[in-house]
Formats: structure tokens, C-alpha cells, sequence
């Protein structure tokens, strides 16, 4: 497979595919993870990139972080069947080497194509972050497993919370510095109704994680929460169809979860009655894109059709 220039969309590596082209077959690992050594480090490294790009990968054995990354990339290369070659440096075998590539702190993580250094990154990053640097340049493999981001997802999607706060905590102790997976955990703790557990979570953040779009997310929604009215509550409106009802009743959606359907009772309200609450529907829809995230879907179709309804 051809490593691919994101600014032109031309191949790197030539007209000549590598022989392990098909993406998800199986390989044996010694096929595509080759440790570097002085004997070997021209044919596997230079030469080789002549012919499929080449992951150098630098580490040592006293490098925690490098432990972290090492099961990643060695999943990656089998599963990408040789698309790349992870090639592995120790630093303290070879010192020359790696003074030689300009190494200067472990895990370092070089892709060579055709002889020459594309790009890099340090520090051990997380499976999800690395597979999205590899699809800057690989095509990702047809079958690729889930990453354990996925698998979080996944698990919260089917409602099995306990599976997702498990891997969020088994991520934090692996990342400690990546406090994305401390925010994840903290919507995991409100999605099973451990509120309190989520806010000390959040709390915990550095100042400029806690008050980051997504932190406020997760608060947003344990607001929600906090400011919906119980479905006990909800029933005791009965067929009431008067603005504060059906705020009320949206309100609750958006606090259990369901966004689309409080996101149109939202609308619909502004549409019929937009001073209700002091325009409190459009504020509300605020919250909730805040909520989501920019990116998300919702956010990106709501936003949208209130923008059309403004102006």
C-alpha cells in the first residue's frame, strides 16, 4: 500500500504496491515487526522504505510510556498486514543510531518513506490518536478492530455503563496526562446516575481541562438533570399543551438522554411561542449544542435550522 501526500493525494512510494497489500489478511509478526540493529538498519529501515513505508519506532526498557505504546503499534502492524513495517529501536543497544536520527526522548515515533523522514510524533499516544495518524497517510484496513475508545462507545450505547467505566479507568491509568478520558469517564458516571462521583471527576481537571467545551458538556448535562422536573413530575401535567408543559416536557428529554426529541420540542416552541421563559427555548438549545460538542451531528443539523429560523 502506498503511503499518500495529504497536501497532493499522490503516492509517496511509488507506483509499486508492497506485496502484503491486502489490508486485514494475516500476517505473522516477524513478516511486519523487525527489531533494528547496526547489521540491519540500512536493509530494514532505508532500503526498505524504498519499497512500503517503514514505522521506526524508538524506545527503552526503563521508558513507562514506551510499555504503553509498544502493544499498540505491534497491534497496528498485524492488523494493517503489511502496509507498514514496524521497525524497533532500543536506544540503549544503540545509542549511535539513535544519536544519528536525532532522537532526544522516548517513545519516538518515525514514519520514513523512500529514504526519507515524512513525519513523526513523541510520547505515547493513545490507540485512537495514533490510528488517526496512520490514516492521515494508510488507507485503514477493511476489517480494523475496535479501538478501546470504540469499545467504551460501544458499551455506553448498549447500555452497559460498568464495561465503559472500566475501560475509561483502565485508560486514564495508562494516559494519565490525556484528560479527555477523565471527561469521558465523568459522562459515563452521569449517564448511570452517579452525579456526585462525575462532578468530583470533573472537578479534579486542571484548570484549563475543567473548563474546556467538553468538561462543560458533561456539566451541562448533569444541569439538565438537576433542573428537569421527575417523570413523576411530567406525568402530573397530564394532556397540559401550554409552552411551560412542553418546555417542561423537553426539559426531561434532554436530562434522559434524548436530544433529538427535546431539540424539536425546543424549536417547535420558538417557532409558536418565542418570548416564552424570555426566549428560555433558544438559550436552552444553546446549552444543549454545548452539550453535544460542535462537531456532533445534532449540533450541526439543530444549529443549522435555528440559524434558518433567525434569519
Amino acid at each position: 500500500m502506498a503511503i499518500v501526500d495529504p497536501r497532493t493525494g499522490q503516492p509517496l512510494t511509488g507506483p509499486e504496491e508492497s506485496s502484503h497489500n491486502g489490508a486485514g489478511s494475516s500476517v505473522a509478526p516477524e513478516d511486519v515487526i523487525v527489531d533494528v540493529t547496526l547489521e540491519n538498519f540500512q536493509q530494514v529501515v532505508l532500503e526498505g522504505s524504498m519499497q512500503h513505508p517503514v514505522l521506526l519506532q524508538s524506545w527503552a526498557s526503563w521508558c513507562e510510556p514506551c510499555k504503553n505504546l509498544k502493544p499498540v503499534l505491534e497491534k497496528l502492524a498485524q492488523e494493517y498486514a503489511g502496509a507498514f513495517v514496524l521497525a524497533r529501536l532500543d536506544i540503549e543497544a544503540f545509542p549511535q543510531i539513535a544519536s544519528q536520527l536525532g532522537v532526544r526522548s522516548v517513545p519516538d515515533v518515525k514514519l520514513i518513506s523512500q529514504g526519507q523522514l515524512y513525519d513523526q510524533f513523541q510520547g505515547a499516544l493513545p490507540e485512537k490518536q495514533v490510528r488517526e495518524w496512520l490514516g492521515k497517510y494508510l488507507e485503514a484496513p477493511a476489517e480494523a478492530s475496535q479501538s478501546p475508545e470504540e469499545m467504551a462507545e460501544a458499551a455506553l450505547a448498549s447500555g452497559d455503563n460498568e464495561t465503559a467505566q472500566a475501560i475509561y479507568r483502565e485508560l486514564i491509568q495508562q494516559y494519565p496526562e490525556y484528560y479527555d478520558y477523565q471527561i469521558d469517564l465523568a459522562g459515563a458516571l452521569v449517564a448511570a446516575g452517579q452525579v456526585d462521583d462525575a462532578k468530583r471527576t470533573l472537578d479534579a481537571l486542571p484548570p484549563e481541562h475543567r473548563d474546556a467545551a467538553k468538561a462543560r458538556g458533561v456539566r451541562a448535562r448533569i444541569e439538565f438533570g438537576e433542573e428537569a422536573l421527575s417523570q413523576a413530575e411530567i406525568d402530573a401535567l397530564g394532556e397540559r399543551d401550554d409552552s411551560e408543559a412542553r418546555y417542561q416536557r423537553a426539559m426531561r428529554r434532554i436530562a434522559d438522554g434524548d436530544y433529538e426529541g427535546g431539540l424539536e420540542a425546543l424549536l417547535a416552541i420558538m417557532k409558536s411561542d418565542r418570548a416564552y421563559g424570555e426566549d428560555a427555548a433558544r438559550k436552552t438549545l444553546l446549552r444543549v449544542f454545548d452539550a453535544l460538542g460542535a462537531n456532533h451531528p445534532l449540533t450541526v443539523a439543530y444549529r443549522r435550522r435555528l440559524f434558518a429560523m433567525l434569519y
